[in-house]
Formats: structure tokens, sequence, C-alpha cells
């Protein structure tokens, strides 16, 4: 019997924040945040960020939605959506491994220190602290999809995988 096959979407965004700006000054990239959602609908995506919408040096593991959050603060967000077909037993252990994280989401935290590291190519890694890129690239890796990410990842390395289906460009608000 052959498995069954599912979706995950990898949701690529630029708030224009400080920090955004910041990031992309020193990547050159389009966007520089990175979510995972398990729905089409986005209701809920997966990522680290901020945890206050109105703070961006408290971060950790967030649930973030289009109306909710940073993404609800900041409207002119941009957004590419990429749809990507994976396996039952792939898309169960990303959905473990969230269900996991959030269960003991005190002892995660954001990983500042790589996240600036990353944009010169230096990989700093430190137990249960992630940067966006990082954390999705931890879920891929997790359900073992062979999306051939660097190791020190940034959001626009997701683009390179060869079986992404773009779904959606222009302002995440508009997406339904």
């Amino acid at each position: 019997m052959k498995n069954k096959t599912k979706k995950i979407y990898i949701v690529l965004t630029y708030t224009g924040t400080i920090l955004s700006k910041i990031i992309r000054v020193y990547t050159g990239a389009e966007y520089c945040h990175v979510s995972l959602s398990l729905d089409k609908r986005l209701n809920k995506m997966y990522s680290f960020g901020r945890l206050n919408p109105y703070n961006p040096f408290m971060g950790g593991f967030v649930h973030e939605g289009i109306n909710i959050g940073t993404f609800k603060r900041f409207k002119k967000t941009k957004a590419e959506i990429y749809e990507v077909e994976i396996t039952s037993e792939q898309y169960n252990k990303i959905r473990q491994e969230i269900k996991n994280i959030n269960k003991n989401r005190r002892k995660y935290k954001f990983n500042r220190a790589g996240l600036f590291l990353s944009a010169i190519n230096y990989r700093y890694t430190k137990v249960n602290r992630f940067y966006c890129a990082e954390f999705v690239k931890h879920l891929i890796d997790i359900a073992d999809i062979d999306m051939n990410l660097p190791s020190t990842v940034k959001p626009i390395d997701f683009k390179k995988y060869n079986n992404l289906d773009l779904l959606y460009k222009g302002n995440l608000r508009n997406y339904n």
C-alpha cells in the first residue's frame, strides 16, 4: 500500500521592522523570516521570533498567524508561501516535534547570537536555542526531508529546494 502524502507550507516573510531591515542589509535577501505551517490556510505558523510584537528583544517559540501577533502589527508584511509534499510519516514527525517543543516551551530560547552570526556564514549553536531558519531546518531534519540545506541556514535557503510549489507571493494579509 502506498504511503499517503501530506503537505506542509514554508512561509517566507519580510515585515519591514528595523531588525528585518538590518538582516536584509547584511544578507541581501528579500525575505528575513521563515515559518512552517501544517495547514494551507496558515491558521497556525510555527517559528522562533518575537514573543511580543512590540518587543524585538524577547524571542522564543511562537505560534504565528496572518492576523495575530507580529503579522497583525505589521500589516504590510510581504510573503512567499510554498507548498511541499511529504509523506504522512514525515508530517507526523514534524507535528510531534512541534507538540514537544510547545509542551516544553520554557526551556527553549531564541538564538540571538546564531541569528547575527549566520549573516557572516558563521554557525553558532546552543542546545534548545533557535532562530527562525534553524527551527524550520530542525523540523525538516527531524522528518528526514532531504532539502540539502546548509548547516548555517538562512530563510532564503529554503527557496533553493527543488520540490517547492509557489502558492502565493504578495502581501501576507491578502493570502486566502
